[in-house]
């Protein structure tokens, strides 16, 4: 790999991070064993409830606040906040039905608040869920600034959960485009402008994104993805489902550990990634294991499918296939010479 700037040099390295969430995990053991025992899940943690499954999820904005505080524009982060969780719970199958936040702030301030609800209420309204409660917690000894961070519910019937043992060689790979960076990758996007004496208030410099400021981009909400998977899951025989968020297409590894993952058909990247790779000369797999380089999204279904499929999602999103499984374990780009292995 190049020598160039990496999330781990920026102060997250997700592999350490995957070491320290296993230590964790090995000592929460104790796991109700009638009504509403848990059951094995990936992007969402599930519980039997009769003859329906409910799925929880929980995850938070990140240091994209940060850069919504810098620009004084904090009605968006609510849809991060929203989508970010309910992207999550449609990879198992689920419909999201319900929502509740956590605001950490370290002194309250109406109006901050305020534009945060508007971003809240708009990402309930995109997904079809009821924010249905929350907790705000003034802490001026632990937070700087504000966290923002939620929980939600979604259910779906036992025999509907999507868990991508199906995924079988032979199937196709869908992606769906992102709107942009969505809320992974910050830690290392705020130090490639550091480094590079770039204000989030700069415009573009070589006439990317005309009349833009630099803040404006990176505060694109991230896109929610539940009206075209749910109607998928009714429509089609969906084999896997997959957000590509922090660790990027290594998400893909979470599906299914016995099969190849190979997309020979990416998406170009947007001109945000490219302007964040070149400032920086970061290398590529780091580029693709970080962020979702303009594919938020991934549906894998039979071949069979195709037609059907991309007929439905491209009412929604700008959708194309991206690639195929195949026999042997991992994540290949062979455009790029990128593999990422289990």
């Amino acid at each position: 790999m190049k020598k160039g700037l990496t999330y781990a040099k920026s102060g997250v390295d997700i592999f350490k991070e995957e070491k320290a969430i296993k230590k964790l995990i090995q000592n929460i053991k104790f796991k109700r064993r009638d009504f509403g025992k848990p059951l094995d899940g990936h992007y969402a943690g599930l519980i039997e409830f009769g003859e329906h499954i409910l799925a929880l999820c929980t995850d938070g904005v990140g240091s994209k606040l940060m850069i919504a505080s810098e620009m004084k524009k904090w009605d968006t982060v609510g849809i991060d906040c929203i989508a970010m969780n309910v992207n999550d719970a449609i990879c198992v199958g689920a419909e999201p039905i319900a929502f509740v936040d956590y605001i950490a702030i370290d002194k309250p301030d109406p109006h901050i608040l305020e534009e945060i609800g508007k971003g809240l209420s708009k990402g309930a309204e995109m997904a079809n869920i009821s924010i249905v409660g929350g907790e705000t917690a003034t802490l001026p000894d632990i937070v700087n600034g504000f966290d923002l961070a939620g929980t939600c519910l979604a259910y779906t019937k036992k025999n509907n959960l999507i868990l991508g043992d199906k995924i079988r060689p032979g199937d196709i790979i869908i992606g769906l485009k992102s709107s942009g960076l969505h809320s992974n990758g910050y830690t290392l996007v705020r130090k490639v402008l550091e480094k590079n004496k770039l204000s989030y208030h700069d415009k573009f410099p070589n006439g990317i994104y005309p009349n833009k400021k630099i803040g404006e981009i990176l505060l694109t909400p991230t896109k929610i993805y539940v009206k075209e998977i749910l109607e998928c899951i009714k429509k089609l025989d969906v084999h896997g489902l997959a957000h590509i968020t922090g660790g990027g297409l290594r998400n893909l590894l979470r599906l299914n550990k016995n099969v190849k993952f190979v997309l020979d058909n990416p998406f170009d990247a947007p001109d945000i990634f490219k302007f964040i790779q070149d400032l920086a000369e970061i290398d590529p797999k780091e580029m693709y294991q970080t962020f979702n380089m303009g594919m938020g999204f991934v549906i894998i279904l039979p071949l069979k499918e195709r037609d059907h499929a991309l007929e439905i999602l491209s009412n929604y999103s700008e959708v194309k296939v991206v690639g195929y499984i195949e026999r042997g374990k991992g994540v290949h780009l062979p455009t790029l010479d990128i593999s990422y292995i289990v």
